[in-house]
């Protein structure tokens, strides 16, 4: 499996930052490349992206809730990935980590995908992330 990290600071309490990240339904509001997301009950979610001019769509399930410090998930369905959120307070506010690992099976697919998956994480994640960071400032 491919890993990508991306890290940033957020200027708030671990608190009110993990109470965002919570909410997975919400995502789709917080990236462009997300298309949307729905809740399929049991802490499952289907979420529909476009990402190097394909449609992704993929069943996940959060593994692990740590309130304010850690929000796991795993594929259940379509592209397998497994996903981490650990957060850590820090005079700043909030450093939040994000760690996602994925596998594509069609080697051809794996290539495009692996050329474009870190800026595209790395983007998705930043948009992420401030979206959260204005949430929280509005």
């Amino acid at each position: 499996m491919a890993t990508i990290e991306h890290s940033e600071i957020i200027n708030a309490e671990p608190a009110r930052v993990f109470e965002l990240l919570r909410r997975v339904e919400d995502f789709a509001d917080y990236s462009d490349l997300i298309r949307s997301i729905d809740t399929l009950g049991d802490n499952r979610y289907r979420w529909h992206v476009r990402a190097v001019g394909m449609d992704w769509s993929f069943d996940v399930v959060v593994t692990e809730i740590k309130p304010p410090y850690e929000l796991a998930w795993e594929s259940l369905e379509g592209v397998k990935n497994q996903g981490r959120y650990q957060l850590r307070e820090v005079p700043e506010g909030t450093e939040v980590s994000l760690t996602l690992s994925y596998e594509i099976r069609n080697r051809l697919m794996e290539k495009a995908v692996n050329r474009a998956a870190k800026p595209l994480v790395g983007k998705v994640s930043r948009q992420i992330l401030e979206r959260v960071e204005a949430r929280l400032n509005e």
